[in-house]
């Protein structure tokens, strides 16, 4: 393996399928299996997953709701997803702990650094909910946050498109993909990528980033392996 310990971020909305909102089961197995394969290979995982297949913290605003509730709002989705990817990951008979930035002792344990990397080393998978527990910061952001205090070797980002391209490539035919790129070509162009706290967050502690199809059988566990596929921001 390229990569020992790994920091994976999903979108909400790749839980959702063919639906227009919620939670379909078929993604959460798909997902969990991938999760197994790389898994079986003695990777330690982390995972954040978002949570707008559910609410979007930038929505709300729109809706009459004050910001920052609205991104509590959010925050709250993704332990919902949380809970449902760990539910799944578990059926596939992977240990797992969910961790939050918010306390909510009953269905999670509250997130502490030390204790994240020792169930990572005992071979739990982690998943951390709840985003950073603080309004403004998009679970982009916590994704990386994340990822530098557990000290990743990579973060991974799962995706409907196969990499980073010049524009959207669902919109834009004539878009072209990269293979890498750095940091501060991301924010220069606005690649939209992550956004630019979490880009620079990356850029700060030099924790590289692959942008890859997720939603592509096997391809998690080629990235892992250091196939040359999706893109490279370091």
């Amino acid at each position: 393996m390229k990569y020992k310990r790994i920091l994976l971020k999903l979108s909400g909305e790749s839980l959702m399928g063919d639906q227009q909102y919620g939670i379909d089961n078929k993604m959460l197995e798909f997902f969990a299996s991938e999760i197994k394969e790389v898994y079986d290979l003695g990777t330690e995982i982390g995972i954040v997953i978002g949570g707008g297949n559910i609410f979007r913290g930038l929505n709300a605003e729109k809706q009459g709701i004050d910001r920052v509730t609205g991104d509590q709002m959010g925050m709250l989705a993704t332990v919902i997803n949380s809970l449902a990817l760990q539910n799944t990951l578990e059926k596939f008979g992977l240990q797992t702990r969910l961790m939050t930035a918010l306390s909510m002792t009953q269905v999670a344990e509250p997130y502490i650094k030390r204790r994240a990397v020792r169930h990572l080393e005992k071979g739990r998978i982690v998943i951390f909910g709840a985003g950073t527990g603080n309004p403004y910061f998009s679970t982009d952001t916590a994704a990386v946050l994340r990822a530098v205090e557990i000290k990743a070797d990579v973060i991974f980002k799962g995706t409907r498109v196969d990499g980073v391209y010049t524009d959207d490539p669902e919109k834009n035919t004539s878009a072209t993909k990269y293979d890498n790129i750095s940091y501060l070509e991301v924010i220069k162009q606005d690649l939209r990528v992550m956004d630019h706290t979490a880009i620079s967050l990356c850029k700060e502690n030099k924790l590289p980033l692959v942008v890859f199809n997720m939603n592509t059988r096997g391809n998690l566990k080629k990235v892992v392996m250091g196939e040359n596929i999706g893109t490279t921001v370091e």
